[in-house]
């Protein structure tokens, strides 16, 4: 069963590697690559037989982000411009959702009882998608880091009220978009956060994304290699200082959000369908 909602994929600089649209096809899933213009023939040439297509972004996007910075366009504006074409693309075709998510994710899984099992179907989206079209109240969502659930511990299926990082399912008829040179993920989920909406981060469901500076391409020359982690961090401090604050851990400066202080319940819709406890909702099957 193929998602909803249709995929799409802001990337750069990595025609060759594609790993996430790699991993979608892998999956059955067709979805949308959005690259500048002077890329779009080297990405249709790269995505021949895969289940990509490929989009040429509106440049007049980046003329008018908000960057939250007074640099301008002095340097690279990073992939936020990108993901509000995305957002007006899906409107102007008639979804009320749609995903957007990073170039350099490995792969999905699915994790249970204590094990993560690589996930090769479609369902894997549609089931996130379901699950969020219970509630009326729901922003945005997406899978956790697979690196961030650990197969020994506890973890309820999701969690709420958090930050959705790198591959993201958004309302499209929320007042926000996305802004930032930097830590767009964030910026915008505290943004809606701050307005009341939940946000549903899904440990059941996992994203295997290759680590920050680790593939060519992306950001990754433009801002992380030359600047490191200082610059991101202290902007998400100045856009939200009052549940930001500066860390220093795994050798590099973070940020440290607290996410504790928003309490929203998420709110049933009235015509919810909702699954007898005893259901068979959802069967791994292995792939033969």
């Amino acid at each position: 069963m193929l998602p909803r909602f249709p995929l799409y994929i802001p990337t750069k600089g990595r025609a060759a590697s594609r790993l996430t649209s790699r991993a979608l096809t892998e999956q059955g899933v067709p979805h949308f690559l959005v690259v500048e213009p002077q890329e779009v023939d080297a990405y249709q040439r790269a995505a021949r037989g895969s289940l990509a297509s490929v989009l040429p972004l509106d440049l007049s996007y980046k003329a008018r982000y908000e960057l939250c910075d007074d640099l301008g366009l002095s340097k690279s504006t990073g992939p936020g411009p990108a993901r509000n074409f995305i957002w007006q693309h899906s409107i102007d075709a008639g979804h009320a959702w749609h995903w957007v998510m990073d170039d350099n994710i490995l792969r999905f899984y699915r994790y249970h009882q204590n094990a993560k099992i690589q996930v090769l179907s479609p369902a894997f989206w549609r089931a996130m998608e379901d699950f969020v079209l219970r509630y009326e109240n729901v922003a945005m969502a997406g899978p956790n880091y697979e690196m961030f659930v650990i197969a020994k511990d506890k973890r309820p299926p999701y969690t709420t009220n958090t930050r959705i990082y790198s591959c993201n399912l958004i309302r499209n008829d929320l007042p926000f978009r996305w802004r930032g040179r930097y830590n767009e993920d964030t910026i915008l989920s505290l943004d809606q956060l701050k307005a009341g909406w939940c946000t549903i981060q899904f440990n059941a469901f996992l994203q295997n994304k290759a680590r920050t500076q680790t593939i060519v391409g992306g950001n990754t020359a433009e801002f992380y290699a030359k600047e490191g982690t200082v610059p991101k961090s202290e902007m998400l401090k100045a856009v939200h200082p009052d549940v930001t604050r500066l860390v220093w851990k795994f050798n590099r400066h973070h940020h440290h959000v607290d996410y504790k202080r928003f309490k929203q319940p998420l709110r049933r819709r009235p015509d919810a369908v909702m699954q007898s406890p005893t259901a068979d909702a959802m069967r791994l099957v292995a792939r033969g």
